[in-house]
C-alpha cells in the first residue's frame, strides 16, 4: 500500500466515523423534536395522533372549566379551536384571551391532552408561531367574508 492510499483510507475512514456519529446524534434527537402547531394545522390532519407537539394559540374566551386540578379549555386561531385537557397547576398568566403553548399529544377523537401549559409573559408578548397564524387565519377569515 503506497503513502497515498493509506492517506485516501484514513480520510475515508474519518468521514465515515464522523457520518456515522452524526447519524447516531440526529436518531437519538428524532424522538425529542417537538413540532409547533394551530388549530387550524391540527384540525386539517396535519398533526400527528399519539405523537407529542405544541399546540399554541389564545385560550378560547368562556372555555375554560375547572375541576380541582384537571382544566379544560380550548385553543383557538380564531378561525378553529381544540379542546384541550391538562392535570396540574397552570402558570398564574394562564388567562381567557391570552396567548398560550401546551405541550402534548392528540388522540383519537381530537382531545388534546397536555403535559405541559406555558402562558404569555405580558400583554405584548406571544410566541412568534402563534402570532403568525392568528394573522394568517384572521387575514383568510376577512378574505373569505369579503367574497
Amino acid at each position: 500500500m503506497t503513502a497515498r492510499q493509506r492517506r485516501l483510507a484514513v480520510v475515508v475512514a474519518v468521514l465515515l466515523t464522523v457520518g456515522v456519529a452524526a447519524a447516531l446524534v440526529l436518531y437519538a434527537l428524532r424522538s425529542e423534536i417537538v413540532f409547533f402547531r394551530t388549530p387550524t394545522q391540527v384540525l386539517a390532519g396535519e398533526a400527528p395522533v399519539g405523537q407529542a407537539f405544541r399546540l399554541g394559540g389564545l385560550v378560547e374566551e368562556g372555555s375554560v372549566q375547572r375541576d380541582g386540578l384537571q382544566v379544560r379549555f380550548a385553543i383557538t386561531d380564531t378561525a378553529q379551536r381544540v379542546s384541550v385537557v391538562y392535570q396540574g397547576l397552570l402558570p398564574d398568566l394562564f388567562r381567557e384571551g391570552q396567548g398560550v403553548v401546551a405541550q402534548g399529544r392528540l388522540d383519537a377523537q381530537g382531545l388534546f391532552h397536555a403535559q405541559q401549559v406555558l402562558a404569555k409573559h405580558d400583554e405584548n408578548y406571544m410566541p412568534p408561531e402563534a402570532s403568525e397564524a392568528v394573522s394568517r387565519a384572521v387575514r383568510s377569515s376577512v378574505e373569505e367574508g369579503a367574497r
